[in-house]
């Protein structure tokens, strides 16, 4: 029997038909009024997204910067330091004295004693200080220097001090000392957010890095402030390079810190960091004691006093090589536009290592070379130069991101002549998830090593990471700094640098290649089918790899898809 439809319906009663007219208008109103209510839902939802937008951009936006009245700067012809570096400059009118940091407990310790030694001015620039035992007790050092009546200048990049807002306005409260953040957040957590709000301001960065006391002496090379930098704690290792400097180039570092200090993207910490109540001021002092009564840390203090660094200096007695030291630098306005080539330290570089004609050796724990530094890498092999490069292998690195950027230009690189080192992947005890939560609130968390650590030999006992930025050219001059061989160091962030014109030191570091290098890290090489191949040095004890060493099936495909994103510029 068929259905009745709605004409038929409709002819048989209508009553009937009435009601299901009403029904059907019903049903029909209904769906309109969902289709509406679907339209104004995406709409408010669109207009909630660009409201979320426009807030947050809007709360991501710098106030004007406020430039405080300059204080007057100390006389600095004066006290120990200034008497011991002027007595031992003036027998080399023209050069710098400078001595090699390779040990990471050298670094730390030629840092905490300058700071202690401190008897007029304290300039520290950092990209990263972390708010663990070495960086908490850097930060009392300074403080205590500033009781005794020094003039303290801290300059941070604000993307390296996670945790730290509250120590930091604390520090600025002090009269004799001054926190400036450079290129800050204005939303202060997450950070994050301000990179959806404002990414093209936020991605460049101040990874420059020195330390200058009294205008006397000064630190300049590839350390952040760290455990990990000053082989302090548990985990990888990072091997680093730092120079020590006394002499003319000295000037040269102040002058530039100088030029940061007072640019438009240094904020006053007052205008960006929240104000710290007294209660939390106590508190804040409380943590820091607890550092400093940690019984590693002692130890490793302790340590420290072993050492003769300052006293050597303050007595003309520490053993320099004297040599003409050219500081390169960025023009700090590179964090807000593109800038000529000849403000650039990559610029300034060409000119200042010159032209290699035997030897070209490039150490850098980041090396992304791009089309053109692989173009100019192979020209220099293709024309006799021993071109060697020493990067981080995948399972060595800490950003494995970079290794996107760097891995495509291998077999590039290679056909040309250029010989490449990648160090092992390296499998080290890390400290738990509360030790890391701690450290990062108080400083603590790791167990701190009082031995010698973070030089090139420290590769050969596993548990390491690349983070030195050297380039020596035929063994005769030597570039020390912050510059990594990648494209960030070249377009985006201000470095810093030392170039010395020092067969000695120069050949300190090339030597590396021959000696330790080999024997701790995996030759690179094509085989007979135009694949790479890994051959492990001795101390390694591994076979020779056909596929990269510390790579999973998952690491392969990541690296694989993202080496083909156009995002080689941000790396």
């Amino acid at each position: 029997m068929q259905s009745p439809t709605h004409d038929t319906v409709r002819s048989c009663s209508p009553a009937m038909s009435h009601t299901l007219d009403m029904a059907m208008g019903r049903k029909r109103d209904w769906r309109t009024m969902a289709a509406t209510q679907g339209w104004k839902a995406a709409l408010a939802s669109v207009a909630g997204v660009l409201a979320t937008g426009a807030l947050v951009r809007f709360a991501s936006c710098l106030p004007d910067r406020i430039a405080p009245p300059a204080k007057a700067i100390p006389a600095m012809r004066d006290g120990a330091l200034w008497r011991g570096a002027q007595e031992q400059a003036s027998a080399h009118p023209g050069l710098s004295g400078v001595h090699l940091l390779s040990d990471g407990v050298d670094a730390f310790a030629a840092r905490l004693l300058l700071a202690r030694a401190a008897e007029h001015t304290l300039d520290l620039q950092y990209y990263i200080w972390h708010g663990d035992r070495t960086g908490t007790l850097l930060l009392e050092a300074a403080h205590e220097a500033a009781q005794r009546g020094v003039r303290v200048r801290l300059l941070l990049d604000d993307n390296g001090i996670t945790g730290l807002d509250h120590i930091l306005s604390a520090l600025n409260d002090h009269p004799n000392i001054e926190v400036r953040l450079f290129n800050p957040f204005r939303i202060r957590f997450p950070k994050a957010i301000g990179f959806l709000a404002d990414f093209g301001r936020l991605n460049r960065r101040m990874h420059n890095k020195s330390f200058t006391v009294d205008g006397a002496v000064t630190i300049v090379g590839g350390r952040n402030v760290g455990d990990e930098y000053f082989g302090a704690g548990d985990g990888a290792l990072f091997v680093d390079l730092d120079v020590l400097a006394i002499g003319p180039v000295v000037a040269d570092v102040e002058t530039d810190f100088g030029k940061y200090w007072d640019c438009e993207s240094s904020y006053p910490a007052e205008q960006i960091l929240p104000r710290v109540s007294e209660k939390q001021r106590a508190k804040l002092a409380s943590r820091a004691s607890v550092v400093e009564r940690d019984a590693s840390a002692r130890r490793y203090v302790e340590r420290l006093r072993s050492l003769p660094l300052v006293h050597e200096i303050a007595q003309g007695t520490l053993d320099l090589e004297w040599a003409k030291v050219e500081m390169i630098s960025d023009d700090p306005a590179k964090v807000r536009k593109d800038i000529r080539k000849r403000d650039l330290l990559a610029g300034k570089l060409d000119g200042a290592i010159g032209h290699p004609s035997r030897e070209l050796g490039i150490v850098s724990g980041y090396f992304v070379p791009g089309a053109q530094g692989t173009h100019q890498l192979g020209a220099l092999a293709r024309s006799g130069v021993d071109v060697t490069v020493l990067t981080n292998g995948y399972g060595a690195t800490d950003v494995a991101l970079v290794h996107a950027g760097y891995a495509p230009w291998r077999k590039a690189l290679l056909k040309a002549g250029v010989r490449l080192f990648e160090t092992a992947a390296q499998v080290r005890d890390a400290p738990s998830k509360k030790q890391r939560r701690q450290g990062n609130r108080l400083g603590v968390g790791s167990r701190l090593r009082a031995t010698g650590s973070g030089s090139f030999a420290a590769l050969r006992s596993g548990a390491s990471t690349i983070h030195a930025k050297t380039i020596t050219v035929d063994r005769q001059r030597l570039f020390v700094g912050s510059f990594n061989f990648d494209q960030r160091s070249l377009r985006l962030n201000t470095e810093l640098g030392f170039v010395i014109h020092s067969p000695l030191f120069a050949a300190y570091v090339a030597d590396a290649f021959a000696t330790i290098i080999p024997d701790a890290a995996y030759a690179v090489s094509l085989d007979e089918g135009g694949g790479l191949e890994w051959t492990p040095g001795e101390g390694l004890h591994a076979s020779v790899q056909t596929r990269e060493p510390g790579m999973q099936l998952f690491d392969r495909a990541l690296i694989a898809v993202t080496s083909r994103l156009p995002i080689a510029w941000l790396l």
